[in-house]
This record gives C-alpha cells, structure tokens and sequence, in this order.
C-alpha cells in the first residue's frame, strides 16, 4: 500500500502552510501523525481508505514539509489551538466543513483540540495511543518519565534540547522510535530522518512539546472548569504494549473529558497505523460507518 493515487497539495492555512497528500472518493477522512513523523505515517493504510473516504493526510505545523514558525514566550504558535486551526482551514480549503478524523500521537492531541474548538466540524473521532494531555502530566510517575523522558528533555529551554538532537538528528529518529516499535519500513524511516533534518524542524518539534506542558493546560484547565466534553462519538485504541497500557487507564481518562467514548488494546507497540495496518483499518472502517466501495 501507498500514496501511489493521491495527489500532493500545499494549503494556506493563514500564518502557515500545510502540505499533505489526498485521495480517494467518500466522506471526508483527516489523518493526522504524530511526533516525530509525517503524514508518511498512513502509507500502509493509505490505498484502502482511498476506496471509502476522501482522504486529507497532512504534515503539522512545525512537521514534515508544513510551514515552521516562529514562536513567542507563551510557544501560541505551537499552541494545539493553533495546529487544530491550521487543520480546519485545510479542509474547509477542499469544501469540507464536517469531517472524519483520525489521529495518531501529537496529531491525536491536535483531534482532540478540534473536537473542543470545532465541535461543529468534527463528525467522529478515532485517536491513537494517547491519554489526555492533563492527565498524563497530572500522573506522571518515574516509569512513564522514563518511558517518555522525551516530553521532559524537548521542554527545556531553547536552545538546550535542539543542541542536542541537532547533534545527531538521525540518532534521536532511530532511538526515541526504536524503542517503541516492532519495526518500520526502511522507506518511512527514512522520511522522518529527513523531515527532522529540515531547517527549523527541531525548533518547532521541541516548541510542539513546550506549548503541550504550558498553554495546552491552560485550555484544558479552561474546559474542565466550563464542564465542556468532547461531543462527537470517540474511539481510543492504544498498543497492548506500549506505555498507555502500561501507565494508565486510557478509557477511564478519556471518558472524564468527552460524552461517548469507546475502545480498546491492539496487539502493537505506539506505532499502530505501521504495526497494525489490517486492525486499524478494520476498526476505521467499522467505526467510520464506511460503506462498501
């Protein structure tokens, strides 16, 4: 499975340009990846959904060949309020003002922005390894800082954690994803190593992370506060083996901040839509209520 169908496009969002790949004929379906990939993520998933959906597969903002801003003291570039923005305006571009979406890792906390900010625009939300970013913050104990001890070096002050990657780019690629998956096609491999090695793309992956541990909370704290829930029907799924599984309750978390949750483990590491391409899609189509080519 590819891209081999789909068509490349370059979108202005407004303060910046998202580019992406689209395919296929249906509903309208936005994939989002996460960090520290592209929308190269989907590429096993990609011809299949072509035959069910209008599939939109971007790079985020600060990702991939998406524009890299610059950012401020408060990181709102990087904000997920800003990226979920970005993302909207990239499919009422294409004429859809209600959608699909499915999301993987930073693009999941993306979705899960959107399905706040646009509740309109969101018809149903699936999201891929993640709890919600409160709450992971809120229990974070030794084994997940361990786990993830990324989200607590990419925070750092700038320029500390770029230094450091930009030392070596590939080795963060090959060590922060190696020790999450079961294995990844050398071609996607590859395409993250040379994403991460564009100008300005370690600078915008650690303010993504910076924005998630500051002003993401402040919005989150603002809905838990309002009362406000996710509304749309959401599937979580998370990998048996991973971290989710391991350090927290992912459908007890989710239901405390959105209305209709459902979801479940799959046999996989982080890397779902890579690792476990037939279940995911199996599990898209049936959620997504997709109809027969």
């Amino acid at each position: 499975m590819s891209f081999g169908d789909y068509e490349p496009f370059r979108v202005d969002a407004g303060d910046v340009e998202i580019v992406g790949m689209k395919g296929g004929d249906g509903p309208p379906l936005l994939l989002m990846h996460g960090h520290p990939q592209t929308h190269e993520i989907w590429h096993k998933c990609a011809g299949e959904l072509a035959k069910h959906f209008t599939v939109i597969a971007t790079d985020l903002r600060g990702y991939g060949a998406s524009g890299k801003p610059k950012s401020d003291a408060r990181h709102t570039p990087y904000s997920k309020r800003a990226m979920a923005a970005d993302q909207v305006a990239v499919m009422r571009h294409f004429g859809f003002e209600r959608f699909l979406v499915c999301a993987h890792d930073r693009g999941a906390r993306v979705a899960h922005r959107m399905a706040m900010d646009f509740p309109d625009a969101v018809d149903r939300l699936m999201l891929l390894d993640i709890a919600p970013t409160l709450a992971m913050y809120e229990a974070t104990d030794r084994a997940f800082a361990t786990a993830y001890f990324h989200w607590f070096l990419l925070i750092q002050p700038s320029p500390l954690p770029e230094l450091l990657i930009g030392g070596n780019p590939n080795a963060y690629i090959d060590r922060v994803m190696g020790n999450r998956h079961a294995g990844l096609a050398p071609h996607a491999l590859q395409a993250y190593r040379d994403a991460l090695a564009s100008p300005g793309a370690i600078f915008a992956m650690c303010e993504d992370y910076r924005a998630s541990a500051s002003i993401d909370l402040d919005h989150d704290r603002a809905d838990l506060e309002r009362g406000l829930k996710v509304a749309c029907p959401l599937r979580v799924l998370w990998g048996e083996e991973g971290v989710i599984e391991r350090c927290f309750d992912a459908l007890d978390e989710w239901r405390r901040v959105a209305r209709d949750v459902s979801g479940r483990a799959l046999p996989c590491g982080h890397y779902i839509p890579e690792e476990q391409p037939d279940m995911l899609l199996a599990e898209m189509l049936a959620f997504f209520e997709a109809d027969a080519p």
